[in-house]
């Protein structure tokens, strides 16, 4: 059977994780991302065993199921970091994240690679990243550790599909390492997207370089910043330097089914729209 079109957004986790799916539900989503905790602390109180149950049951309830969910960590962890002790704190937040999704039930946990902040070589932070994931995978279970790809700002690395697939082919289990894809992030590191057939070359490459199997989400952005700007600065879907063709490409190729599709575009009062655009655009034109 064809795998369905998982469409949503990073919605807002305020009050409590259970209140994520209610958020989602109300544009019209059949995807979201959150927050587990609060994204810019170090320390959150565990979850509370009725925030727990209120979320499978309202996951449940309005049919969002694993495969829909993409949980992000908190921007502070660096798992490539160069000094021992702060390396060490980005570990262990890491694993208290990956540990909230499988009480959650859930099957992912998106985050940003590392940075190597000037300090160590880019081979060495990269096997630091891999290291961290290895290490933090020996501890849980079921979830699956998501490498989001990066714009390549400062001294972040994940920013080449080179650099995604090293990452990879040093982490331990590979049934339990993934990518996801941000097309802002991927247009501002110099993967053109704005033609159809600019998109058929950058996927291709993707495909030949990391591999598809290992695609587990996309974040759906358009951007502020040219190509290869190396500027993190999103925007709304058509309205920033990709355009539209991208987002009409990913809704008509297979390949993109059955992955938690998610916006972090700017203008979240506009997300309900721009979801129920995703999902017109498998039946437009080519």
């Amino acid at each position: 059977m064809t795998k369905p079109y998982y469409i949503g957004a990073h919605v807002s986790a305020a009050g409590g994780v259970e209140n994520a799916p209610l958020n989602a539900a109300k544009i019209g989503a059949n995807a979201f991302a959150l927050f587990t905790k609060n994204q810019r602390r170090w320390e959150a109180k565990p979850l509370s065993a009725k925030s727990i149950d209120t979320f499978k049951e309202n996951c449940e309830r309005l049919g969002f199921g694993p495969d829909q969910i993409l949980p992000h960590d908190s921007y502070l962890i660096n798992l490539g970091h160069p000094e021992k002790e702060a390396l060490d704190k980005s570990r262990n937040a890491f694993l208290d994240e990956m540990q909230r999704c499988e009480q959650l039930g859930l099957k992912y946990l998106n985050f940003h690679p590392g940075s190597h902040l000037r300090k160590i070589s880019m081979t060495e932070c990269l096997s630091k990243i891999a290291e961290s994931i290895n290490w933090a995978l020996d501890q849980t279970q079921g979830v699956t550790a998501v490498i989001e790809n990066t714009a390549g700002q400062g001294s972040n690395l994940g920013h080449t599909f080179e650099q995604l697939a090293e990452i990879i082919d040093q982490v331990e289990d590979k049934s339990r390492v993934g990518v996801c894809l941000d097309t802002c992030h991927t247009f501002a590191a110099g993967y053109d997207l704005r033609t159809t057939e600019a998109c058929a070359h950058t996927f291709a490459e993707f495909e030949r370089t990391v591999g598809f199997s290992f695609l587990c989400g996309m974040h759906l952005n358009d951007s502020k910043g040219a190509l290869n700007s190396r500027i993190d600065r999103h925007h709304s879907l058509g309205q920033g330097e990709i355009g539209w063709d991208v987002f009409r490409f990913i809704m008509q190729d297979d390949l993109f089914r059955g992955i938690p599709m998610v916006l972090e575009t700017i203008d979240e009062t506009i997300w309900a729209e721009e979801i129920q655009w995703l999902r017109c655009a498998t039946l437009q034109p080519a």
